[in-house]
């Protein structure tokens, strides 16, 4: 972890931690945070308490999926769940466009305008998750309830996987 000045893209996600009463802090990494596996790996923890920023298109809107880095997004069950006709992958020029932020950086805030959010059910078994905060090198500390609450996102069940037996 460095010591260096945050890029402008984390120092946005910062200011945005710091407005909404986050007292996380963001961490440069020296390493790649792009994937889950690759935040784990440097931040010594499970996978699954990596809370990746995915934007998908529900029904041509963009939606921040906020999942466990154990899981994959099924947009057919997540769909179903919302009520949508289709949930779909955004390209990276759409998700550049809805949160002013990269691919393998993309924080839950900080974002030129509020995104609908869903927040990953299966961050909750977590007591600390972390967060990209910007850039591919930047995350944050959280819990699942404070992902929750900054995002005014919905908790639902986004992975096939979680779907409970019945």
């Amino acid at each position: 972890m460095t010591d260096a000045p945050l890029p402008p893209s984390a120092r946005r996600v910062a200011d945005a931690l710091h407005a909404a009463g986050v007292a996380g802090q963001v961490v440069v990494l020296p390493d790649s945070a792009r994937t889950a596996a690759e935040a784990a790996a440097a931040l010594g923890c499970e996978v699954g308490a990596i809370a990746n920023s995915l934007v998908f298109l529900a029904d041509g809107a963009p939606l921040l999926v906020l999942t466990s880095g154990r899981h994959r997004v099924d947009t057919t069950g997540l769909a179903q769940r919302l009520g949508r006709d289709r949930v779909s992958r955004a390209s990276a020029e759409q998700v550049r466009a809805a949160t002013g932020q990269a691919i393998g950086g993309v924080a839950p805030l900080g974002h030129p305008a509020p995104l609908e959010t869903v927040v990953d059910v299966a961050l909750a078994e977590h007591a600390q998750v972390w967060a990209a905060a910007g850039t591919p090198h930047s995350v944050f500390p959280t819990t699942f309830d404070e992902l929750v609450r900054v995002t005014g996102g919905t908790p639902h069940v986004v992975a096939d996987d979680e779907v409970p037996a019945g």
